[in-house]
């Protein structure tokens, strides 16, 4: 009887697992709005606070960030998730006669399974109808046409070219993680629309630092009837449906904006830095033509210092020729410089500054002395035991960097970096020797310093592919201004052969007239080789094997390099374009490539491989219960 009993009680167990999971099902029913206050798209409004009640209780998502209200509020609104309630309380009075707009985006969700409500609007109207129509567009970063995440874009009807400048934002949005923008809410007519990373949430570009996009094209929203097709899936791997559903399409939804940073015109002196005893530093905000002018208090300035300064002008290093100045801890002096006044106009500014040395002379002569301590020691536990060692302390050496490869590119030369600036350099003891067969011989170069570095200096060869060659540098070739020289230098290398590279050409349509600089980039965005040119054909010879990408942009100025905009001057910012997929560069291939930079949209130009701005995941309900019921070997009720 026992028995018969517990072989009953094994099947109703039995049975109850297959109708019910342990714990019951998920919930994957996302919140529903019962209710709001004032009545969601409501009419004749004048209450400034808003209830919007659910059926669970729910949370909001980084509310302050995800949230946006339009017309933009001046002091911000207080947005709170209470229970089962949202509330909304708008600080700044109410325009007459004006659509409100509350886009909550996908911040809502329920608090128990994050079951995300969907992108939600709350809108009302102050007058007597509601604005409905939208536009939407991405904004890019124009050097490199990264998506940029969290940047305001707004509009404005006054399609003065100073309302940018003096006005607040009519409507607004924000971008997200794929750099997309929707203003919601908009009446019919004309804007003119702007990008702005509002530094001071004024909604006014009145500050040089803030990122901004414009265009001087007239935005006018319109709509037209459109059909979708809507993917319904039975579960996260497998499609149930396609439903073709009908919409209102709101146009346009491809404005496409390219935002920089002015360059900064502003001068002023943004630091001075002694980091080492032998030099000083000047750092400014902008370059002008003008050098500041020092005088010493503590010391005579006359003949002082050689002067090295950065290709734009705006930090400027002093190598002081004297080692007395070198041992004085503490150079005292009078500034004058260009600096720019409350007005916007650069005059003669005059500070007194000290120039401190990082390490004092007393600890570098303590160093010093500890290291000849260390050095006695060495040598005559040497001695003491029978082996080699040095009656005299080395004499300290200048130490360059020599950048010379093993294994160089045909196109590839040698570079020499020196710590301090040379007063002498002897090409007569730089040799170099090529070797043909089993004979070294003399091979032609050219010694010179590298245009736009301080302090390097390179050596040009004829580098004859599989040949090798040796550098041979004598003792004393180079002697900085404090009197010290070089060691011996040697280095032997073989140039790769051309079998070991690939060749890239690329064929540009519509560029045939056209400046632009091209560039092959590697997976991390980041140049690796440039060429100019101005036919429409790009070429690049000893390319290493690889997957490479490439980026160009239109040289308007015809200087070589990228230039930002101007919203003043109405000059945009030079125009980037991405190849849109990857090349593979194979050894002892020559790659030809056609490629037509408008052929995509810029929102659409850049691979994703080597977008940094990643497109966040978007949020959906999880589905966990069609896995449940599957593990289970049962149906999940709600299929």
């Amino acid at each position: 009887m026992l028995w018969l009993m517990a072989a009953v009680c094994l099947l109703v167990a039995s049975c109850a697992k297959m109708g019910q999971p342990d714990g019951g099902w998920y919930d994957e029913t996302p919140p529903s709005i019962v209710r709001t206050t004032p009545q969601d798209k409501g009419v004749n409004v004048n209450s400034r606070k808003i209830s919007i009640y659910f059926d669970e209780y729910i949370q909001v998502d980084n509310p302050t960030e995800k949230v946006v209200i339009s017309p933009p509020q001046i002091e911000q609104a207080e947005i709170q998730a209470a229970g089962k309630k949202i509330e909304v309380e708008l600080k700044d009075s109410l325009k007459p006669n004006t659509t409100y707009t509350v886009d909550f985006s996908d911040a809502i969700s329920d608090n128990n399974e994050g079951n995300p409500l969907g992108n939600y609007t709350y809108s009302f109207s102050t007058g007597d109808h509601i604005d409905t129509l939208e536009v939407a567009g991405y904004v890019l970063d124009a050097q490199n046409l990264e998506p940029i995440k969290g940047i305001l874009v707004g509009l404005y009807s006054d399609l003065s070219d100073t309302a940018f400048t003096k006005k607040p934002m009519l409507r607004v949005s924000r971008t997200d993680s794929r750099g997309k923008f929707i203003i919601k809410g908009i009446a019919p007519g004309d804007y003119r629309i702007y990008a702005l990373q509002d530094a001071d949430n004024n909604y006014v570009f009145n500050q040089k630092s803030e990122q901004i996009a414009f265009t001087p094209d007239v935005v006018t929203p319109t709509f037209k009837p459109d059909i979708r097709q809507d993917t319904i899936w039975r579960d996260s791997l497998h499609i149930d449906s396609i439903a073709r559903v009908g919409y209102t399409h709101f146009l346009p939804d491809d404005i496409t904006l390219r935002a920089f940073t002015e360059t900064q015109t502003d001068r002023y002196l943004i630091k001075t830095e002694r980091a080492e005893p032998d030099h000083f530093t000047l750092f400014f905000s902008y370059g002008d033509s003008l050098m500041p002018q020092i005088k010493g208090l503590n010391f005579d300035a006359e003949n002082a210092f050689i002067v090295e300064m950065s290709e734009k002008r705006d930090t400027i290093t002093y190598w002081l020729k004297d080692t007395t100045l070198v041992n004085q801890d503490t150079l005292r002096m009078e500034l004058k410089y260009m600096a720019t006044d409350t007005l916007g106009v650069l005059r003669l500014q005059t500070d007194t500054t000290d120039m401190l040395a990082k390490v004092p002379y007393e600890k570098r002569m303590k160093q010093k002395a500890d290291q000849y301590e260390e050095w006695k020691k060495k040598q005559d536990r040497a001695k003491k035991r029978g082996r080699k060692y040095e009656e005299t302390y080395p004499v300290e050496l200048l130490e360059p960097k020599y950048h010379a490869p093993s294994e160089p590119a045909p196109n590839q030369n040698i570079a020499i970096e020196m710590p301090v600036p040379l007063i002498k350099a002897d090409t007569s003891c730089i040799h170099l020797y090529s070797k043909h067969d089993t004979l070294w011989y003399r091979a032609p170069f050219v010694f010179r310093q590298k245009e736009g570095r301080n302090r390097t200096y390179e050596i040009l060869g004829e580098w004859r592919p599989g040949v090798e060659y040796s550098l041979e540098i004598d003792t004393l070739a180079f002697t900085d201004i404090y009197g010290k020289s070089t060691a011996p230098f040697k280095q032997g290398f073989k140039v790769k052969g051309e079998d070991a590279y690939a060749s890239l050409l690329l064929d540009i349509t519509g560029m045939a007239d056209t400046a632009v600089v091209v560039q092959l980039l590697n997976s991390s965005d980041e140049p690796v080789m440039e060429t100019a040119t101005n036919n429409g054909t790009a070429e690049f010879f000893y390319v290493n094997p690889g997957t490479y990408y490439v980026r160009m942009f239109i040289d308007t100025n015809r200087n070589g390099e990228w230039d930002t905009g101007d919203y003043a001057a109405g000059r945009q910012a030079e125009t980037t374009y991405y190849y849109p997929e990857k090349i593979e560069c194979k050894a002892k291939w020559d790659l030809t490539l056609t490629w037509n930079p408008t052929a995509r949209s810029l929102y659409l130009q850049k691979p994703l491989a080597i977008t940094k701005q990643k497109p966040e995941k978007e949020k959906t309900i999880k589905r966990r219960n069609q896995e449940r019921a599957g593990k289970l070997g049962i149906t999940y009720p709600g299929d």
